[in-house]
């Protein structure tokens, strides 16, 4: 039976302020996966840019209201899902997408989800 990444979380509260907002919607709106390699626009890039597009606005719409380490991560973790299917080098440029995001929303570690999901990136 496989652990549940969650377990070992450590949650912490998450400081919403009008400047993370502003930059999840800059993120949402700008160019996501640019390093990834193959012929652009990819099938590819088009699908997982729409994942990350779709976690943003999940972001948007519920950080103000569970502004916590464990709700975004959850979130994170319905994209990593999404995702599983992927290539290697997909899921770790993926990966690194949701970093991005993990800055813009002050997380400084997954505690081991991405690796989780990712599969040791």
């Amino acid at each position: 039976m496989r652990r549940d990444p969650f377990e070992l979380v450590r949650d912490a509260p998450l400081f919403v302020v009008p400047r993370m907002l502003d930059q999840l919607r800059g993120y949402r709106a700008g160019a996501k996966l640019a390093d990834l390699p193959g012929p652009s626009p990819s099938a590819e890039r088009e699908r997982l840019a729409a994942e990350l597009d779709g976690l943003a606005e999940r972001l948007l719409a519920g950080i103000a209201a569970h502004p916590s380490k464990f709700w975004v991560l959850k979130q994170f973790q319905r994209s990593l899902e999404a995702v599983q299917g992927e290539d290697t080098e997909a899921r770790e440029h993926f990966g690194e997408e949701l970093e991005r995001l993990m800055a813009i929303v002050g997380i400084d570690s997954a505690d081991g989800v991405l690796t989780y999901y990712l599969g040791g990136m």
